[in-house]
């Protein structure tokens, strides 16, 4: 294969073709495909670098907490304390490792994660049609493109039907292009290149057979690519919270170690020594884990929920999640099996069921001939086909026509050969039909009730026959299959033209011959069901949006628990898109306050009951397939898009990918992002009374003109131990089993709430009364100044391990201990191992000759050590108050 010598969009389709060593209809072989998979690579982009990962380290120090920590060390070594500055330089180096660490964890998980999702074709091959991962393509395979598609390399096209696409990222024109297979001069810009369809567009309309002329980065996007390559971004609008957060306690933090460091001189103490005291308020009340933990939860959680079958592209999505409380939701397909299986058919006057057209159950297919023709047109007028791999590959609802003609006994490779398409019209959500002209002189339509009945004037009887066509007839049994839950489609008949090779709208547009029904039933998840029960517990209203027939909607609401009442009791309240279309905007903001079953609803009503419902204040999550629901996910607080069914146009679009399509993903994502927001406050809420304890103690020592109870380099000692061992503990804490029984959290929270405040308060007050009763109390009966800073450090530290305990589920794990047994404590397996490696360094800070010199500590014996432990008793009505002050974890 040679290279072109000239561009693709300036030569004639054919001669492409023949340039690539191609054939227009069966396209490459096999063998071929592999030999040019070797030659020129798999179909993607070079990935270009990112922050080189020194540059990311040093970011970790772009906290106005850190660089504090940073000059304070730097003084601390000008004024000849070297081991002083170098635990402060350690705490904050070891502090943006973690950080480094599980950043670099999280960009690279997303990054995987966003790659994972695999862009599949129709790639004809060897004459046959099936599907490959966009990365298998190479130069000379032929493309079928259809309306949602992603164009997954450049494309000389070879024929298109209606073919529009959208190539606003490449030239930046918003409005989509239409396309053909007409060759333009060599300088024609991009935009201008008819016969091209190239990688990154996407096809808002018709269907078109392209060629691959490049792929990767030879390209047009390749070319550019640098430019479009998404970044992992981990700001989210929680960590600029505790960005804001950080400096307001930063400046706060300055102040009162400046007021320490006067009033100790104010009593005449040294200057050198109350320098220190400042020193120690100040990394004692800086909590500079915090930046780390927020990063090291978030990740947590976007790793959680990828298993649990939901990809988290945007990271804020993790954080609004949490606060949804409402969930828009398809019914094909996530909330049902997508799974369609024909029921019953009408036509001829009789409603049967399918089992009775079954060969051999005393009803022939011929004794009604409108059934034959409904049965037949299902299969003719259908873009499905059987695959040697895949079984049936297609729509759902055509494979489920495919499946009860042949159940029926018709022999569909006989029925192609009688009845050749020739032409067709593809279905469009605008239209609600699809059309395609066959070489027997027929005309066949499949589409909606509505669609097909207004193009109607006859009807066929079970001989065969044209007669009036009966509406009201037709309608009850529409409604009859409607209210088993089945989704009910039409088919009709026109006549013709002999030699007619091209369909058009005004060929179907009226004085058709209405043929019959046919109602498919899409069962309910069992897993769906259950998830529905779960939200609508936890405060989250669901409501199904779908394009389905009302009274199919409202059927499989009533099986699936959505939606309340209506005013007759026969099931939930439900509205369709033309009522919708008669309202005005107030009017649809009263209306999704009470209803919650919407039918027949086009894609861009989609968007106006989005909007409605945040204009009620209402914080949306939204799911969608389609290339038109891309502007709904848009707008939506979380817009949920389908990994397997969904077009590339809704993923681009959509915050989350479900990669199951199943609404308990829905479900199970909600739960992470609550526990995602859940462990943040419980870190706050055991990080901060810490370091208000050690700073308050300070403080308070530098007023009364008492020996600090704590230096600097301990107080850093316990920020490193509280950070490294306890706190990060609680990012890993699983699911709560009771989440899902509380109401949503309100988006305009703070993260500091009033009852967090007052607990914090509360337990610094507690940490200020440990160090100094122990130390005062040791310092009056052994008179050792070591030792009672010791006693003091470990008694907190015992004190706060029953803390930790209280916040975190091995609170639940020891209640259900009798019951449960050591199965228990699988519930929090980090909090464990947390405080079995708090409790070994502890031993190591105390009783080992290098820490208590290189801290200033001592060695305590069993009674000392029993004494120390006396808190822990104290800390349990405190930590009660404290939850009956803030119930942080919802209880």
């Amino acid at each position: 294969m040679q290279p072109l010598p000239a561009p693709a969009h300036a030569r004639p389709a054919a001669d492409v073709v023949a340039a690539l060593q191609s054939d227009g209809s069966s396209g490459l072989s096999e063998a071929e495909a592999k030999r040019r998979l070797h030659a020129h690579g798999t179909n993607t982009l070079t990935i270009r670098g990112g922050k080189p990962g020194w540059l990311k380290f040093l970011l970790q120090f772009n906290n106005p907490l850190l660089i504090t920590l940073l000059v304070v060390g730097a003084v601390k070594a000008l004024l000849g304390h070297p081991r002083d500055a170098l635990v402060i330089w350690s705490v904050t180096v070891i502090n943006a490792v973690i950080g480094f660490v599980q950043e670099s964890r999280a960009e690279n998980a997303i990054a995987a994660l966003a790659r994972s999702v695999r862009t599949e074709v129709e790639v004809v091959r060897g004459g046959t049609r099936q599907r490959l991962a966009s990365e298998q393509l190479v130069p000379g395979d032929l493309v079928q493109l259809e309306a949602g598609a992603r164009v997954p390399a450049d494309l000389r096209l070879l024929e298109g039907r209606h073919l529009q696409t959208d190539e606003s990222a490449l030239t930046g024109e918003s409005l989509p292009v239409h396309k053909g297979t007409t060759a333009v001069e060599a300088s024609a810009p991009l935009a201008e290149r008819i016969g091209m369809a190239y990688a990154g567009s996407f096809v808002t309309k018709g269907q078109g057979l392209g060629l691959v002329v490049a792929t990767g980065d030879d390209t047009e996007v390749g070319s550019i690519s640098s430019s479009l390559q998404e970044q992992v971004d981990l700001t989210t609008p929680l960590t600029r919270k505790f960005g804001r957060f950080s400096r307001r306690l930063l400046q706060v933090i300055l102040v009162l170690a400046g007021l320490t460091f006067l009033v100790g001189l104010a009593r005449g103490r040294g200057a050198d020594e109350m320098f220190d005291g400042a020193v120690a308020l100040a990394v004692g009340a800086i909590p500079e884990e915090l930046p780390a933990i927020v990063t090291i939860t978030l990740a947590i959680g976007v790793n959680r929920m990828a298993r649990r079958q939901a990809i988290i592209r945007k990271l804020p999505a993790v954080e609004t999640l949490g606060s949804t409380t409402v969930i828009c939701s398809d019914k094909t397909g996530t909330l049902t099996q997508n799974r369609m299986t024909v029921q019953h058919l009408y036509g001829g006057g009789q409603l049967v069921a399918i089992e009775d057209l079954w060969p051999g159950n005393g009803l022939s297919g011929t004794s009604n001939a409108a059934l034959q023709e409904t049965l037949l047109a299902g299969l003719l007028c259908n873009d499905a086909r059987p695959s040697n791999r895949e079984g049936l590959v297609g729509d759902p609802t055509e494979t489920a026509l495919l499946v009860a003609a042949d159940a029926a006994g018709i022999d569909r490779q006989e029925a192609l050969e009688r009845h050749p398409r020739r032409d067709a019209i593809p279905f469009a959500s605008e239209h609600q039909f699809m059309a395609t002209l066959h070489g027997s002189e027929r005309i066949l339509l499949k589409g909606s009730v509505e669609a097909i009945l207004d193009r109607c004037s006859r009807q066929l009887d079970a001989q065969g026959r044209p007669q009036p066509l009966d509406r009201a007839a037709i309608e009850a049994a529409v409604a009859a299959m409607a209210s088993r839950g089945e989704r009910v489609l039409a088919f009709s008949i026109a006549q013709a033209e002999v030699f007619q090779q091209q369909l058009e709208h005004h060929h179907v547009a009226a004085d058709l011959d209405f043929l019959g029904l046919q109602g498919m039933l899409d069962p309910p998840r069992p897993e769906a069901t259950r998830a529905v029960a779960a939200c609508q517990a936890a405060g989250i209203t669901v409501k199904m949006i779908t394009g389905d027939h009302l009274e199919t909607a409202r059927a499989i609401a009533r099986q699936m628990g959505i939606g309340r009442p209506s005013d007759g009791g026969a099931g939930a309240e439900a509205v369709d898109g033309r009522q919708l279309a008669e309202l005005s905007p107030d009017a649809i903001a009263e209306l999704v306050d009470h209803v919650d079953v919407f039918a027949r609803v086009a894609p861009a009503q989609k968007l106006q009951l989005v909007q409605a419902l945040q204009a009620n204040g209402e914080v949306v999550a939204m799911t969608g397939d389609g290339v038109n629901d891309a502007p709904a996910l848009k707008q939506a607080d979380i817009g949920i898009a389908m990994g397997q069914g969904g077009t590339e146009v809704a993923r681009q679009a959509a915050d989350m990918l479900l990669t199951d399509d199943n609404f308990a993903t829905i479900e199970a994502a909600v739960e992470e992002g609550r526990t995602v927001y859940l462990n943040l406050r419980k870190t706050l809420a055991f990080v901060l009374p810490v370091n208000g304890g050690a700073s308050m103690t300070i403080l308070l020592g530098a007023v009364l003109g008492t020996p600090l109870p704590v230096t600097a380099l301990q107080v850093l000692w316990l920020n490193m131990i509280c950070s490294l061992t306890m706190s990060i503990a609680l990012a890993f804490e699983p699911v709560a089993p009771w989440l899902m029984q509380q109401p949503p959290r309100p988006p305009e929270q703070p993260l500091l709430t009033g009852g967090l405040i007052r607990r914090v308060l509360l337990v610094s007050l507690f940490n200020w009364a440990v160090i100094f009763g122990l130390f005062f109390w040791s310092e009056q009966r052994l008179g050792d100044l070591a030792l009672s800073r010791t006693m003091a450090v470990q008694g907190l530290v015992l004190a706060h391990l029953v803390y930790l305990v209280s916040i975190s589920q091995l609170r639940t794990a020891l209640i259900s201990l009798p019951r449960l047994g050591w199965r228990a404590f699988t519930r929090a397996p980090a909090v464990l191992l947390g405080i079995s490696g708090t409790v070994a360094v502890q031993w190591i800070f105390s009783q080992t000759a290098e820490m208590n010199r290189f801290f200033g500590t001592a060695p305590l014996n069993l009674e000392q050590l029993g004494v120390c432990a006396l808190p822990m008793l104290l800390m349990l009505p405190v930590a009660w108050l404290g939850e009956r002050l803030d119930p942080t974890d919802g209880r």
